[in-house]
């Protein structure tokens, strides 16, 4: 007899795991029709670990039940587990994006979701021990596991990795006991003995990070809701006369006298419960709870609220109730060149998708944009803003602020990870913001009708992600993104990239040009210091040379700010001894350790490994080590020393860590609160400071002696950008521009803010050599722990290639740094013609990989590739 047959919902998931395939599992009943694409459910993976992932499809599949002998593999499908999203938090644009990024970047799925959604919206089980108090040991324990159990016994449960980290720091001890520091250095090897002999039990825990932020909120009773009972109510609290003052002020903050005349419950007012018990005791509180008068109730409230009312420097209870139109006008005032530009670029998007806004520093390009989004808005479409960093939100935000309002979001990793899952649910919402301002990441938030992508300073390196995967360009996403979407995109920067420039040249995107600045403000003067001629005379003092020292003075004097770029952080980049000549060098990575002083460590400025700082030379026992070199660090100490009077401050990546530090630091220098402000590329990057007179690049050299066939095109628009920092009101800015190499064409180019002549210089040599435009690049890395595998394997690599690609294969070459977390590093560099099939190559370059990882010897290998590295 047949039995019936039963149909099996199906579910394809992405995992938040660096996976290359999705997986199936079967919907439980309570699931089927629940489940969406673009949802998350939990899911089983592996013999233990539970996560979140993404839905990419649903589909049913016919099969026998179980008992039949011919069961087919849905019944060994493992199950889900349970649906966290009713509606999908994945739209389908995004999941195409999605799809494009891991195919065009040679990645896979799950590492495209893991760097594309909040840490809370990305779950994921952990591992918990507990204390099993029937068991019964049958023979003596060793030393560390008693230890353990004791511990134990005394904590009942604890996360895995929360017990690695306290005992390794000594923070933890049994009660009664001496510090757990150094008894347990295997404490995994301990856990699983005790876990063996049933001491202890071990189950996966789902992690939720992100949590709701709630207030206590304060109502009146359902059964106080009557004029006549509260007038009753009154008369007996006369001997309660704080309570009755409680009650009276509920009473007025709530309206409530309204909404007992119109019988409306509604009309309540929400009161939070710190604003009722401003001057009043809980005690009073806790009477008319007890009389069944007040009822305190949690509300789940919205953090994007307060974060956008600090950032307007609004109060928070103030901000919700301040309406748009009371913010400021909407029209911006363009000069009579800005106006020229505006009109251009709309021309030029009503034909092409994309335009390029080649406008000098200072020329006010910000205000296109931001009447660019006022016409976006008037067309009812969302704008993604992009920044290449960080520091860039504070001042631009304020400023798009006073015009849009709550209109407006931000988001990037400085904000708390749950203020990131909130924006992210906002964008779902039927309430989005209609401007995002962002870094790459913002590429990935859900836009329902996105109309406008801006890239600003679309050619900064920010913006290409390095580590880890996807190793993805942002401004290039943004522009499939917005094709995809059926949306403009406008690129602006005062130094193009040579790719967009050329795109401009042949037509593929429009251009503008804006050869202005703002108002009467002229561009900079630059003077060229050669500091190898300074050195011969004897007239540098450290890093500066006279012409610097001269110009700081005088800009001090004047009340005039300065702006000094080192494009290195730390105090010095390198120690040695000066007897035997050692250099403390990283163990984990093939480079020198960079000096901190203020921290008194040394750092891999690669794995961010720290080591102590050396008294004396551990070859020779010398106490002669000297620094070598100068870092912002040591720079803002030699300003002070120099300048005892001057009010110093550095930005660079140790002083910028949080949102609040780089914020203050560009607040106290916007408003005059400091004079010198040493930076590296951060200062480089489209701030704008009106005070500055006077910007001194100490060390050119450093970037124009890269190994890269970027270096001068890199090199110009990182001078020109520092550069632009100066006089940007009227009067003329000057910069000090100090080199050992002043002939080099490159610095006559930055001086004459030549671009037309860099590019042709630059486009000529690549046409040559053949790199971009002219070519693509695709950068294979090589990695494993041992040199002389990784040596085999970059041969083998190149063998496999050059039968498909030929001499468009250059390499294997070992890396300037070979060396990095262990292991040792070989790289190939594939160009591949603009015109040819780069579907069929990443098809090649995945079987090449897949082939390569297959073979026994490099199990433990690592292949990646860099597409379109920058």
């Amino acid at each position: 007899m047949e039995l019936p047959l039963r149909v099996l919902v199906l579910a394809d998931v992405v995992l938040p795991l660096p996976l290359a395939e999705t997986y199936t599992y079967r919907l439980p009943e309570r699931l089927a029709g629940r489940v969406a694409v673009g949802s998350r459910i939990i899911v089983p993976f592996g013999s233990k670990k539970i996560y979140s992932a993404v839905v990419v499809r649903v589909y049913q599949a016919t099969d026998v039940p179980d008992s039949h002998p011919a069961r087919l593999s849905p019944y060994t499908l493992k199950e889900a587990v349970d649906l966290l999203d009713e509606a999908p938090v994945l739209l389908p644009d995004q999941l195409w994006l999605w799809r494009w990024i891991a195919d065009y970047y040679l990645c896979t799925l799950g590492e495209v979701y893991k760097a594309s959604m909040p840490g809370g919206m990305k779950l994921e089980s952990e591992s918990v021990v507990e204390f099993n108090p029937d068991y019964d040991a049958e023979s003596p324990l060793g030393r560390a596991e008693q230890y353990l159990l004791d511990l134990m016994e005394h904590l009942r449960r604890q996360k895995v990795s929360e017990l690695q980290k306290a005992l390794a720091d000594g923070t933890l001890q049994p009660e009664g006991g001496k510090g757990a520091k150094g008894r347990s250095p295997n404490v995994l090897s301990v856990i699983k003995s005790l876990l063996d002999k049933g001491a202890l039990v071990m189950h996966e825990e789902l992690q939720r990070n992100y949590r709701p932020k709630t207030v206590n909120c304060v109502r009146l009773s359902e059964a106080y809701f009557d004029e006549a009972r509260l007038n009753q109510l009154s008369d007996e609290l006369r001997r309660a006369e704080k309570q009755r003052n409680l009650l009276q002020r509920y009473l007025e903050l709530s309206k409530a006298r309204a909404a007992l005349t119109l019988k409306n419950r509604t009309l309540l007012v929400e009161i939070e419960k710190p604003l009722l018990m401003e001057g009043h005791s809980e005690a009073a509180l806790k009477g008319l709870k007890d009389r069944g008068v007040l009822e305190v109730y949690e509300k789940e409230v919205s953090r994007l609220q307060v974060a956008s009312a600090q950032g307007m420097g609004l109060s928070a209870q103030g901000s919700g109730t301040q309406p748009d139109a009371a913010l400021h006008s909407l029209q911006a005032t363009l000069s009579p060149a800005q106006q020229r530009a505006y009109g251009e670029i709309r021309s030029a998007l009503d034909e092409r998708d994309i335009c390029l806004l080649h406008g000098v520093t200072g020329s006010g390009k910000t205000e296109i944009y931001t009447c660019l989004i006022q016409d976006a808005l008037a067309r009812g479409q969302q704008v993604l803003y992009l920044l290449p960093e960080i520091v860039l939100t504070a001042q631009l935000v304020e400023r798009l602020r006073r015009v849009f309002g709550s209109r407006l979001g931000v988001y990037h990793s400085k904000y708390p990870d749950a203020e990131r899952v909130e924006v992210w649910q906002k964008q779902l919402s039927t309430e989005p913001y209609d401007i995002i301002v962002g870094v790459r990441s913002s590429v990935f938030l859900p836009f329902q009708r996105l109309g406008l992508v801006i890239v600003d300073e679309e050619h900064e390196t920010s913006f290409k992600q390095q580590e880890p995967a996807p190793r993805y360009h942002a401004r290039n996403v943004a522009l499939v993104l917005a094709r995809h979407c059926h949306a403009k995109t406008l690129l602006g920067t005062a130094t193009p990239s040579l790719e967009s420039y050329y795109n401009a040249q042949n037509g593929r995107y429009g251009l503008v040009t804006l050869a202005e600045r703002y108002g009467e403000a002229r561009l900079p003067r630059i003077e060229v210091v050669d500091i190898r001629q300074q050195r011969h005379r004897k007239e540098m003092t450290g890093p500066f040379s006279q012409p610097l020292l001269q110009a700081m003075r005088e800009a001090l004097e004047r009340r005039e700010q300065v702006i000094l770029f080192q494009n290195r952080r730390g105090y010095a980049p390198q120690i040695d001894c000066h007897v035997c000549g050692w250099t403390p060098r990283c163990t984990q990575c093939d480079v020198t350790l960079t000096l901190h002083r203020n921290a008194q460590r040394m750092t891999c400025h690669y794995c961010g490994a720290t080591y102590p700082l050396p008294a004396r030379c551990p070859n020779c026992e010398s106490q002669e080590l000297h620094t070598v070199g100068y870092g912002t660090e040591r720079i803002e100490d030699e300003i002070q020393r120099l300048f005892p009077q001057a009010r110093v401050a550095r930005m660079d990546l140790d002083t910028t860590r949080s949102r609040q530090a780089y914020e203050r630091i560009i607040s106290d220098f916007q408003h005059g609160r400091t004079d010198i402000l040493v930076g590296t590329q951060m200062v480089t990057k489209g701030l704008d400071f009106e005070r500055v007179s006077l910007v001194g690049i100490l060390n050119a050299d450093t970037m124009l002696n890269m190994p890269d066939f970027r270096s001068y095109e890199r090199s110009f628009q990182m001078l020109s950008q520092v550069a632009g920092r100066a006089g940007r009101r009227r009067r003329q800015g000057v910069v000090i521009l100090q080199t050992k190499n002043p002939t080099l064409p490159v610095v006559g180019q930055v001086v004459a803010n030549d671009y037309a002549a860099l590019y042709r210089d630059q486009a000529e040599e690549r046409a040559l050599f053949r790199y971009p435009p002219f070519s693509r690049l695709v950068y294979v890395y090589l990695k494993h722990r041992d040199v002389r595998v990784v040596e085999q394997l970059a041969h083998d690599a190149a063998a496999l290639l050059r039968r498909s690609f030929g001499e468009r294969v250059l390499g294997p070459d070992t890396p300037p740094v070979s060396r990095v977390q262990l292991l040792y590093i070989r790289k190939l560099v594939l160009k591949v013609e603009v015109a040819a099939s780069m579907a069929q190559v990443r098809s090649l370059l995945r079987q090449t990989q897949h082939y390569l990882l297959s073979q026994p010897q490099y199990k433990s290998a690592q292949v990646y590739y860099d597409v379109d590295p920058y």
